[in-house]
This record gives C-alpha cells, structure tokens and sequence, in this order.
C-alpha cells in the first residue's frame, strides 16, 4: 500500500516506519522534525519526506494515498498543557481538517493516534471501548474531540480507525522519557532512586512501542469490514497496572534502586483500567509481544550501553517541553510551535 505517515519521525513513528517498510509497503513521512536535535539511540528509516507543520498540510500533499497514519502531534500532557489553545489547534483541528482533507481526495483509510486518555478520570472499572469518555487534560480532550469529529466522515468511501493506545514505553529512536516505565526506569539507573512523582495509587494500561506498532499494521492489513469506524484499546489486559507496582516491578529490576515518593507526591487524577480483548478477537493478526518487565529489562540494558545520565532526561535534549522551550529561546520556534522559516531554510 501507498502510505503516509505523520509524525514518523517521533516516538511511535520511528518505530513504525522501518516495520512498514520492511513489510513492503511504500511509505512517505510528513514530519515538521522539530525534535531533530533528539535522537538517542539507533538510526531514523529513510523514507521521503514532506518537512511540514500539521496545520499546513494541502490536498496536494496527501493525494494519491491508499491509506493515511495519523500519529502527528502534541505528545504528552506538559507539552499540552503548556498552551492549551495549541493542543486545540494542533490535536484537534488540524486533524479534523486532514480527515476532511483526506477524504476529498479519496484516501480510502485513515487511521488515527487516539489514546486511553480519552477515559481519564475512571476509577477501578475495566473499561472497554464502548465506555464513557471523560478526559481530564487538554491532550485526552483533543483526542476525544478528533473520535467525535471524524467518526461521522464513515461512508462507503471513507473509512477511519481510531487506535487508542495505552500509556506507551520502550525503546525509540526518538525516545521519550516523561513516559511511566521509560521515567521511573531512567530514574533509577541514574539516580538509584525509583522516584515517583504521585502517590503511586493510579491505575494505569501500559503498552510497549513496539506492540502499538503492530497494532496499526495489523488494522491497515485487515479487511475493511473489521476495522470500519471501529475502536481498538491497544495493548493486554493483563498490562494494568499501579503506578506504584510498576515502581515494584523497576526496583526489582535496577540493582541497588529504591523507590522514593516526591515531598508532594498526592493522587493523580488520571485513574483507568482498560479491557483489551476485542481488538484481539477482531484482529487476529495482533499478537502483542512486550510485558512491562521485559520492557524494562530491554529499557535498562540500554541505558547502561548509552551511559545515560540525569541531565540527558531530565535536560533540555530529551525532555520534551524543555526542548521546545529552548527551541522558542534560541529563536527557532515562534509562540505558536512553527517553525522559523528563515531558520528552516538553513538547516
């Protein structure tokens, strides 16, 4: 298939790429790259590449498509409560706009970076697809919004997905360390300390990269007919978790680490368990692969190769609102997130 894939130069992105390209699909990125400087281990796939903001995309950019992978984005709540109209512009409408966009041009699958976050505030209750939303942060509202916009557009010639993903972690190319088990992991191999930041109580689905990878492979491949406006929980059941037995599972893990809790560590709003089983029923070709102790394993043996240290994650390179803080200091970004053009033409 003929693929474009926004933000494939992030997170999951990076991930997903080389796996789609290795099974033949031809693929095309569309990536505004401000995380270049970001990159930790490893090598970004090679695809051709549409070096474009978001909310600028054309109908000649997405033409010709068979299918559109919608991960583009602002990623994780500091980064979208930082501006919170931002979040509304670049989440929300910009993705409703490419739904629209890609519609009109006769892209017939569009598949979208949706969250668990969109349940929020839950409490103990697995919860399956068919659940009440009630996000708590700009970010799960944008995603929220995106179903509630784009699932409409279902026709016979328009069919999306909504893949909401568990709370990632693994290892990327683009890592990203404000994630849970990949936080509390890097915490402890550089510090000896399993430091939680909340009193550990939230219930919370964790999925590896690698396996939300495979999710949206398995969708694209699929008959239409299974995955027509339909939405996929992506992970395992079994992967729920405290956030506090995660911290367990860390120290277990992490020779000569402690779990400590900040001064004013309190509950965090964000509680939600999560059934995973229909999208294993409907797509039997989603065999998820990661548990979250191999996922720190794997997340350990690295940072010991890559000697990392606390102010590679918790410093300006890595942790994402920092880096785009320095990026408006330095010039390179303007208040609304864009791009310098003058400095884009350069580099």
């Amino acid at each position: 298939m003929k693929i474009l894939v926004t933000g494939h130069l992030g997170y999951i992105g990076s991930v997903l790429t080389p796996m789609l390209l290795e099974r033949g699909h031809a693929v095309t990125g569309l990536d505004s790259d401000i995380f270049r400087a970001c990159t930790f281990v490893g090598a970004l796939a090679y695809t051709p590449t549409i070096e474009k903001d978001i909310r600028d995309i054309e109908p000649g950019d997405i033409a010709g498509f068979d299918a559109i992978i919608h991960l583009a984005g602002l990623s994780n709540d500091p980064l979208g409560d930082y501006r919170p109209h931002l979040t509304e512009e670049i989440n929300c409408n910009a993705s409703v706009r490419l739904a629209q966009i890609a519609k009109a041009a006769g892209v017939k699958r569009f598949l979208y970076a949706s969250s668990c976050s969109n349940y929020g505030a839950a409490g103990d209750s697995f919860l399956a697809e068919d659940a009440s939303f009630n996000p708590v942060t700009p970010y799960g509202v944008s995603k929220a919004n995106v179903e509630r916009a784009v699932s409409p557009m279902a026709d016979e010639t328009f069919s999306p997905t909504f893949l909401r993903a568990s709370t990632a972690y693994g290892l990327s190319p683009r890592i990203r360390f404000d994630l849970v088990v990949n936080n509390l992991t890097a915490w402890a191999y550089t510090t000896g300390l399993v430091y939680l930041k909340s009193d550990g109580s939230p219930w919370r689905p964790i999925v590896h990269v690698e396996d939300i990878a495979l999710a949206y492979i398995a969708v694209l491949e699929a008959d239409r007919d299974l995955v027509h406006n339909q939405a996929f929980n992506v992970g395992l059941t079994t992967e729920n978790y405290q956030i506090r037995e995660i911290a367990a599972l860390v120290q277990a893990i992490v020779p000569g680490s402690r779990v400590e809790f900040a001064l004013d560590a309190g509950p965090d709003k964000r509680c939600y368990r999560v059934d995973c089983s229909y999208i294993g029923r409907r797509l039997h070709g989603f065999k998820p692969q990661w548990t979250a102790r191999r996922g720190i394993e794997q997340l350990y043996d690295t940072f010991q190769a890559a000697s990392l240290t606390l102010e590679d994650f918790e410093g300006e390179r890595f942790k994402r609102i920092a880096h785009v803080q320095k990026l408006i200091r330095d010039g390179e970004l303007d208040g609304d997130l864009r791009r310098r053009p003058l400095l884009a033409m350069a580099v």
